[in-house]
């Protein structure tokens, strides 16, 4: 069961592209969800290698979660691809992704895909923002920031996207991984732009609680150094029950159907690890 529908994504998207016509904001990540239930109970460990052997680049987590104790433990399953910061002593580095692709089994249409989405106006317009606001959110905590002039492309098994590696190092040996963190989430990668309209439309137009995705999965130890990835390409996990989430950043040149092909396109990087194949729409 998916939530919202295939037709009500597509109305949300429409929706946006009115909000941006109006002026109110300039970018906006709607998302979905897609309930599944199993015959047999969900297999933790195996679902988490089968993840991590097929995203071997990504970052693979599975966390936990503390419920009351009537209900059934829930286990947060994921492999982001996208780092939000990481600290080793002074030196920072951040990775924002926006602006995808989905892949092709066939190499010659993949190869495509790529070089379309390298020279798209409209995706690299999209990923502009997210650098910018990440540059800005960054800025404050650091003497020196290196900022590549031009995206690159980085790959998952199921989507193409354009990439930035943002270096850094911090003015304050002090400032921990998690405070750069907090200052940094969430990005226009996972929210929109600016962020209060885009939290505003968020919340007006999508019609469930978007829960842990889209929040931030790490570590922070003693000393300040740490990882933290955006939770994305990721699913709750409870006994039979499975929901999956994916989501599209949405800007003015939009088209409804191919944002609903690229949230698709998303969840398969948990339906795979599932044993599920075949492209969703």
């Amino acid at each position: 069961q998916e939530n919202p529908s295939a037709e009500q994504f597509k109305a949300g998207v429409t929706e946006a592209l009115f909000r941006f016509a109006k002026g109110d904001l300039d970018k906006v990540v709607l998302s979905r969800t897609l309930d599944i239930t199993c015959k047999q109970k969900t297999d933790i460990k195996t679902f988490v290698k089968r993840l991590q052997n097929s995203n071997s680049n990504g970052y693979t987590f599975a966390i936990k979660l503390e419920d009351d104790a009537t209900s059934p433990s829930r286990t947060l399953i994921g492999s982001s691809p996208e780092l939000l910061i990481s600290r080793q002593g002074s030196k920072i580095i951040a990775n924002p992704l926006a602006g995808s692709e989905p892949r092709s089994v066939d190499s010659q249409i993949d190869a495509e895909r790529a070089q379309q989405l390298l020279v798209s106006k409209k995706d690299r317009r999209e990923h502009a923002l997210v650098i910018t606001a990440v540059v800005h959110a960054l800025a404050p905590f650091c003497k020196n920031l290196h900022v590549p002039d031009e995206p690159a492309l980085v790959s998952t098994p199921t989507m193409w996207h354009l990439s930035t590696l943002i270096e850094g190092e911090l003015s304050d040996i002090k400032t921990s991984s998690i405070d750069v963190a907090l200052a940094l989430h969430p990005t226009p990668a996972v929210c929109g732009f600016p962020r209060k309209a885009a939290k505003k439309a968020i919340q007006e137009i999508e019609n469930y609680d978007r829960g842990l995705f889209t929040g931030m999965v790490g570590w922070c130890d003693n000393s300040g150094d740490g990882e933290w990835v955006v939770t994305i390409r990721c699913a709750e996990v409870q006994d039979h029950f499975i929901r999956l989430y994916a989501g599209a950043g949405i800007v003015a040149e939009s088209n409804p159907e191919k944002e609903l092909a690229e949230t698709g396109a998303k969840f398969n990087t948990m339906l795979n690890a599932l044993g599920v194949h075949g492209e969703t729409k």
